[in-house]
């Protein structure tokens, strides 16, 4: 593999409609309708990228109208950036497509690879925490945002593990990603959670290490609990309400950086839209109360 010794810088940012501090939701089919006839205050929605990748059809009828009306994200999650070899420009220039068609607020990616070979998994497979991997890692998110034109976010996956071999840890691999390349950061708050837990480190040191200035969004979302051979791990399956004690990290951090795009994920079991609805109200709960705070104190902070 060759070493990237430059710094890359991407092209200035391109979006109409920029994404506000607020919370938002994830777009589901079932609720498109619902959504159209009732236009709910919300900030914004987040779309996966590869579910809108066809040419038409009512998904994209659908989505063009809540376009006219919400701020959008694109949040891809198969062009596999940690994959060795060559980036899959193809999926890349499908993405772009996207991009020029809905002019996003913002575009996101993990830190994560899904490809081996012609082999696709169904997964988001965790990155060794390498220099070579880093060198990979810079090289792919730097050639995305020269295709893209634009910056992009980079987010912190869920791990249920120590990473064999590791040479750092994985913030200090994320912000040296960002000085590298000049992408930015996604930083889901579960997933550090999740992955804390379950190697048995501290979530408020992993996310006190993160600068602010690097942070372009947050996601938070539910967790699951189950025996892996009598040991108990904590799963991110996305498929239940924030756990009391992610929210708790995620005020904590939001009062450290300032407030944030902040998405609720709830991908599976996926609930009746009101459910979406009270969860982002908690949220914006949150980033009322630090705008307030912020008011208050005469200058915003983060």
């Amino acid at each position: 593999m060759t070493h990237v010794q430059a710094s890359h810088r991407p092209a200035p940012m391109r979006a109409m409609s920029p994404v506000p501090a607020a919370a938002g939701i994830g777009l589901k089919p079932q609720h498109y309708l619902e959504i159209l006839e009732n236009l709910p205050a919300l900030g914004w929605f987040e779309v996966h990228a590869e579910n809108y990748m066809g040419a038409g059809g009512p998904p994209h009828r659908y989505l063009t109208a809540i376009r006219e009306h919400y701020p959008l994200s694109l949040h891809g999650v198969g062009l596999s950036l940690g994959s060795a070899g060559p980036l899959d420009r193809a999926h890349a220039l499908r993405l772009r497509d996207l991009v020029d068609r809905y002019e996003p607020g913002l575009v996101s990616e993990h830190l994560a690879w899904t490809r081996h070979g012609e082999t696709h998994f169904n997964d988001l497979l965790p990155v060794p925490l390498t220099m070579e991997a880093l060198d990979v890692m810079t090289a792919h998110v730097a050639e995305m945002q020269d295709i893209l034109g634009r910056q992009i976010l980079v987010e912190n996956p869920s791990v249920y593990t120590d990473i064999r071999d590791a040479e750092m840890s994985e913030s200090e691999f994320l912000i040296a990603l960002t000085r590298r390349s000049g992408c930015g950061l996604l930083i889901d708050v579960n997933n550090v959670y999740v992955s804390c837990v379950n190697r048995g480190d501290d979530a408020q040191d992993w996310l006190a290490a993160i600068p602010a200035e690097l942070v372009g969004e947050i996601h938070l979302a539910g967790h699951a609990t189950e025996m892996v051979e009598n040991v108990s791990l904590l799963i991110d399956d996305h498929g239940s309400a924030v756990a009391a004690a992610v929210f708790d990290l995620y005020r904590d951090f939001m009062d450290d950086i300032g407030v944030r795009p902040t998405l609720i994920e709830w991908d599976t079991d996926v609930p009746a839209l009101d459910v979406l609805l009270t969860e982002a109200a908690r949220a914006q709960c949150c980033i009322d109360r630090i705008k307030g705070l912020d008011a208050v104190m005469g200058a915003p902070h983060g």
